[in-house]
């Protein structure tokens, strides 16, 4: 069940995403676009409760439990990120916005903006870990839960991970690359001032 209701907020969250954007933009009702995209945190309560309902009565704490943790903390963590990106995008098709600027490509603005996506790694990681240790305090048998902590550890693997690639960004920042086309003109000046 919790499997089936993982992937129903999955899709839910895609549609009410479209929805809200396609009321944003094509059809010029911005407030009910932006109704349809602030319930979009309304799945992640229904994920939450529905768990703590299948935990309660009694099902064995399983890999869905965990997967949902995760799920719901991801969610918490690049959720905004998502639909903001997305939105900018709609808004550039769609509403003649001017186009989105990515991301830095470069040096320590790269780094930071790498550093910025690890905390909300890091963020979605403690809301998952915490719903986890919930889960284990809830079910109240360390002989049942041992797949819930299994998932609190892939949760800080994940962040650790993340983290060292984060890392590399300020270690090894990537640099910009020279133009050609100024290396020639420098040549062409230093030749004419001969």
């Amino acid at each position: 069940m919790i499997v089936a209701l993982i992937a129903a907020c999955e899709i839910g969250f895609w549609v009410l995403l479209a929805a809200g954007l396609a009321f944003r933009y094509l059809l010029r009702m911005p407030r009910t676009g932006l109704a349809l995209l602030l319930c979009e945190p309304l799945l992640e309560v229904v994920l939450l409760v529905a768990t703590a309902v299948d935990l309660r009565n009694g099902a064995e704490p399983g890999w869905a439990h965990g997967l949902a943790a995760l799920y719901i903390g991801y969610t918490v963590g690049h959720g905004h990120r998502t639909v903001k990106w997305l939105d900018g995008h709609a808004a550039h098709r769609f509403g003649g916005a001017p186009k989105p600027a990515g991301p830095p490509r470069y040096g320590t603005a790269r780094a930071r903006y790498e550093t910025k996506l690890w905390l909300a790694t890091a963020a979605g990681a403690a809301v998952a870990v915490a719903l986890l240790r919930l889960a284990v305090w809830y079910v109240g048998d360390a002989s049942r839960t041992g797949t819930l902590e299994e998932w609190s550890f892939v949760a800080l693997r994940v962040t650790g991970l993340h983290g060292v690639v984060a890392l590399t960004y300020w270690i090894w920042p990537k640099r910009a690359p020279v133009a050609k086309w100024r290396d020639g003109l420098a040549e062409r000046k230093e030749s004419a001032g001969r």
